[in-house]
Order: C-alpha cells, then sequence, then structure tokens
C-alpha cells in the first residue's frame, strides 16, 4: 500500500503487456506512460470517461463526459532522448522525467524539494558562459524555459481541460491526471467486487474464488435475484 503510485501504475501496464520488460517501462517518459494507461483504461472500463470538479469560486459541483480520444495529444516533433536549452549563456542538456523521477521527488519535505530532485535527476548537464554549474544554481527564467520545453516535447504529460461553471460563469483550467483517475475507478470497482462477493457468500455459502470464477453477468443475474 505504500508504495508510490507513479510505480503502481508501471505495475499495473507491466501486468497487462508483456511486450515491454520493467526496465523498459520505467523509462517512459510520463507522456508515454499516461498515454498507455489511457488505452488501458479503455480496455478495462470502455471509452467514455465520467468527470467531476468543484467550481473554485462557487463550489458547485460539474459532472460531464469525456471520450478517451479527446484525452490523446500527439506529440508535435519525435521525441529525442536528450534535449537541450540555450539561454542567456545558459546551455543546458536535459531528459524528459520518467515514473521513477516522480517516485523519487514524492519523498521530497514540500514542493520546492521535490521540483529541484526532480530537475536534479533530469538535468543531465549544465554550463553558464562555459562553465559548469549544477541544476541547483540554475536561475528561476531558466527553469521556467526548461519546463516549457518538456511540456511542449511531452504534452500528453500535462492535460488540462477547460472548464466553465454554469452556476457562476468561472472559467478556469484543471489538470486531468488518468493516472490518478484510473486508480480512483480501479479502487472504487474492487469495492463494488467485495461487496458483491460478500453479498452472495452470505446468501449462498459459496467461496470467494467461486465467486470471483463466474462470470460477471452470471454474478450479476445472481444479485439482481437477491435485489428483487
Amino acid at each position: 500500500m505504500g508504495e508510490p503510485r507513479s510505480t503502481r501504475s508501471l505495475a499495473l501496464l507491466a501486468a497487462a503487456s508483456s511486450d515491454d520488460a520493467p526496465e523498459v517501462l520505467v523509462q517512459l517518459s510520463i507522456g508515454q506512460r499516461d498515454a498507455r494507461l489511457l488505452t488501458l483504461r479503455e480496455w478495462a472500463f470502455g471509452s467514455q470517461l465520467v468527470c467531476v470538479a468543484s467550481c473554485p469560486n462557487c463550489r458547485e459541483r460539474l459532472e460531464w463526459f469525456l471520450n478517451a480520444d479527446e484525452l490523446r495529444v500527439e506529440p508535435q516533433t519525435e521525441r529525442a532522448a536528450k534535449l537541450s536549452l540555450d539561454r542567456d549563456g545558459y546551455s543546458v542538456s536535459f531528459r524528459l522525467p520518467n515514473a521513477l523521477d516522480l517516485a523519487a521527488g514524492a519523498g521530497s519535505k514540500d514542493v520546492d524539494a521535490a521540483r529541484l530532485a526532480l530537475l536534479e535527476r533530469c538535468v543531465i548537464a549544465a554550463t553558464h558562459d562555459d562553465q559548469a554549474t549544477s541544476a541547483a544554481e540554475l536561475p528561476t527564467q531558466i527553469v521556467e524555459a526548461l519546463a516549457e520545453l518538456m511540456s511542449q516535447a511531452d504534452p500528453q504529460a500535462d492535460m488540462r481541460l477547460d472548464l466553465d461553471c454554469l452556476a457562476c460563469g468561472h472559467r478556469w483550467q484543471a489538470i486531468f491526471d488518468i493516472e490518478s483517475f484510473f486508480w480512483s475507478e480501479i479502487n472504487a470497482w474492487a469495492k463494488r467486487l467485495l461487496t458483491d462477493v460478500h453479498k452472495l457468500a452470505s446468501v449462498y455459502g459459496w467461496s470467494e474464488s467461486d465467486i470471483l470464477s463466474m462470470s460477471p453477468w452470471r454474478r450479476q443475474v445472481y444479485l439482481n435475484l437477491l435485489n428483487g
């Protein structure tokens, strides 16, 4: 249970496909990983996603539907293993973050520390006026430029939805995180399944393994009989 969500997602992808070894999956950029998670979610629960949010202005609850294809973003250019930035005398070579980078940053004590940990892992080399410098010494404008280049190179990693509250007219952007969205659905599905097992076992005396070996359709037939 204490395993970071990012590595749990990779375990889920590994279990769903034998095409890529775990050491390959951990090197996927966040956008590449999220694209695979979106496809896996579509296989598991269908192409329609039910989304909810609260308006930050009036707290009105919003609910709407999205199709998985609406969330897919094709990168504008082919991803390179190593990217670079040259600006204001700084020359930085860097790579896109992966799940292991996020997991390492998750253990940081605050947001700034997590951001620095991520930066230090993704910056391959940096110089200022041809003198070597560390990721921690990069000025804010360079760090922001790096973040923008990462977003451009891996757009699937930064999915934002334009939302409009019908109650108060407030408009804002919300981040859509397929990782947390999918895991929430899996948890809800698992709880429903365990509840169904409990109901059937209590009434019919069947074992958990017997109930789980039934097809979903057959289990539902028995549940419908119990519910009248």
